[in-house]
């Protein structure tokens, strides 16, 4: 068994989001597991995954953005959106000889900043209480809406201009609910050759980085457990507590910090006298309240 925390776990390609969480509750021996954020199986990078109270944290961390290093084969166009769905439609060779390298980067800048996009439909966006992969793959035809994503930033690293195709190397800052394989998608349509995505790897999730990252295979959850208040902290601003506001808190009473200046309403993270996290508090005004506690000795056995 084992305490609450996060992992920062390197995702190797071929595994589900689930299979991560399910080989980790056994090498933890628990059962409240969950992850911040799905990741295709054909998707490496960085997963992170936190354990018993920690998994309170996991809202908070799959709001922030992601970054993302992907390559989008420009000439062909699949079922899936990504490598791993059936080829439906392929450009003439001539076409896609055709698409320049000025007109690859007016794509990109119109896919850039605050857009309008429509996930794919194998995506696990859920329609009326059911998975849209799942409708999809029981025969139904599916169609989602279009949703704002931001994409911050969206650079092109490298053009590889094969037989009948073209590979881009990208690397892509966006908000969080941004499909990857639907930009891929998208600049394809838009240069008129279709396109769809061969490799995905997640280097950032926020602040957390993939070279922190550690590969399931060899896991040693107790080695790298990243207890819950240095996770919080690197989230939020620190709130240092007394002992007594740490008590009172704890007992779901609200404290008052007469030297507070008004801040901007942001969660902070208060931390006891004893260094762990007591919770996750709201400051109005002068008075803080408790959004999430996080209990000291939560360790679950599987």
């Amino acid at each position: 068994m084992t305490g609450s925390g996060i992992l920062l776990v390197d995702k190797p390609q071929g595994w589900t989001s689930h299979d991560i969480v399910a080989r980790t509750r056994r090498l933890a021996g628990t059962r409240k597991v969950g992850h911040a954020g799905t990741l295709d199986p054909m998707a490496t990078g960085l997963l992170i995954v936190g354990l018993n109270s920690s998994t309170r944290l996991l809202t908070y961390i799959v709001g922030t953005d992601k970054e993302y290093l992907a390559t989008i084969r420009l000439g062909q166009s699949t079922t899936t959106d990504d490598a791993e769905g059936d080829i439906v439609d392929e450009a003439p060779q001539d076409a896609v000889s055709a698409v320049t390298d000025d007109a690859i980067r007016s794509g990109i800048a119109d896919l850039t900043g605050e857009i309008e996009q429509v996930p794919s439909s194998v995506s696990a966006i859920k329609v009326d209480g059911k998975r849209a992969y799942a409708r999809v793959r029981a025969g139904e035809e599916v169609v989602l809406q279009a949703r704002p994503v931001t994409v911050s930033e969206f650079e092109l690293l490298a053009t590889r201009r094969l037989p009948a195709a073209i590979d881009l190397d990208v690397r892509v800052v966006c908000s969080s609910g941004t499909y990857i394989r639907s930009l891929a998608r998208d600049l394809g349509a838009a240069l008129g050759v279709g396109g769809h995505l061969t490799a995905l790897r997640r280097t950032r999730v926020g602040s957390f980085s993939v070279e922190d990252a550690h590969p399931i295979e060899a896991l040693d959850v107790a080695s790298v457990l990243v207890p819950a208040a240095e996770a919080a902290t690197t989230l939020f601003e620190r709130f240092d507590l007394t002992e007594q506001q740490a008590i009172d808190l704890t007992h779901g009473k609200r404290i008052h910090v007469a030297d507070r200046e008004n801040g901007g309403g942001e969660p902070l993270a208060a931390i006891a006298p004893t260094g762990h996290l007591v919770g996750l508090i709201e400051f109005r005004g002068k008075e803080a309240r408790t959004l999430v506690n996080f209990p000291t000795d939560e360790i679950a056995t599987a």
